[in-house]
C-alpha cells in the first residue's frame, strides 16, 4: 500500500519526523520555519513558504493533517502520478501563504505553521474525481459528499478571512487559497477531472 504511493508515504514521514523533532526537541524549529510575513518580505527568507508547511503546533495539529493526508493523499498520487502530485501538493500550499502573505502583509507579529493548505489542495482535487464520495467528519457522524463539504468549506472559509477570525489557531486563508489552489492545479494538470466531474453530476 505504502509502495504505491512512495511520494505521499515520504510526505507522512518528512512532517511526523520534522514536526516530532520542533515539539520534543527543539521548539526554536518551529519559529525558525514557521510562515512569517515580516521575515519573507523584508529578510527575503522565501524558505518559509514552504518549510512552514512540515512543523506544526501540537500533537492534535500534526495527527489531524497526517490523517487527512494518508486518506486523500494516496488516491491523489495513483490518479495523478508522482511528478503531477507534488505540484499539486506544493502548488496548493504555495498558494495558501501567498493569499496569507497579502492578507497580512502589514501584520509584524502574525505566524502560521501546517500542512492544511497543501492538504486541502488535494482534498479540493479529490472532490474533482469523487464528488459523491462520503466524507466523514469527528463530530458529525453522517457521511457529508465531498462536493457539498468543498462548498460549504469554502463559504466558511470565506467568511471567516472577511471577519478576519481565526478561531482556534485556524489559518482560514491559507486553507482556502490550497484548496483553491489544488482544484486549479489539478484541472490545469489532468484534462480529463472537468469531464470525470461533470459526468457525475449528469451534465
Amino acid at each position: 500500500m505504502f509502495l504505491e504511493t512512495p511520494w505521499t508515504t515520504l510526505l507522512l514521514l518528512l512532517n511526523l519526523l520534522v514536526s516530532g523533532y520542533a515539539l520534543l526537541v527543539d521548539p526554536s524549529l518551529m519559529d525558525r520555519w514557521a510562515f512569517r510575513p515580516l521575515h519573507i518580505l523584508q529578510g527575503r527568507q522565501y524558505y518559509r513558504m514552504i518549510t512552514a508547511g512540515f512543523v506544526h503546533v501540537g500533537w492534535a495539529h500534526l495527527a489531524f493533517n497526517l490523517i487527512t493526508l494518508f486518506f486523500f493523499g494516496r488516491p491523489m498520487e495513483v490518479l495523478l502520478g508522482p511528478v503531477r502530485f507534488l505540484l499539486v501538493y506544493f502548488g496548493a500550499e504555495l498558494a495558501g501563504h501567498g493569499l496569507s502573505l497579502w492578507l497580512h502583509r502589514n501584520r509584524p507579529t502574525y505566524a502560521a505553521v501546517g500542512a492544511s493548505g497543501a492538504i486541502s489542495g488535494l482534498l479540493f482535487g479529490y472532490c474533482l474525481f469523487f464528488p459523491f464520495d462520503r466524507i466523514y467528519l469527528f463530530f458529525f457522524p453522517v457521511g457529508i459528499p465531498a462536493v457539498l463539504f468543498a462548498i460549504g468549506y469554502v463559504v466558511l472559509s470565506i467568511y471567516a478571512v472577511r471577519r478576519g477570525i481565526e478561531e482556534g489557531g485556524i489559518a482560514h486563508e491559507a486553507h482556502l487559497g490550497g484548496a483553491l489552489g489544488g482544484l486549479l492545479l489539478t484541472l490545469l494538470l489532468e484534462p480529463r477531472a472537468l469531464p470525470i466531474f461533470l459526468r457525475q453530476l449528469g451534465l
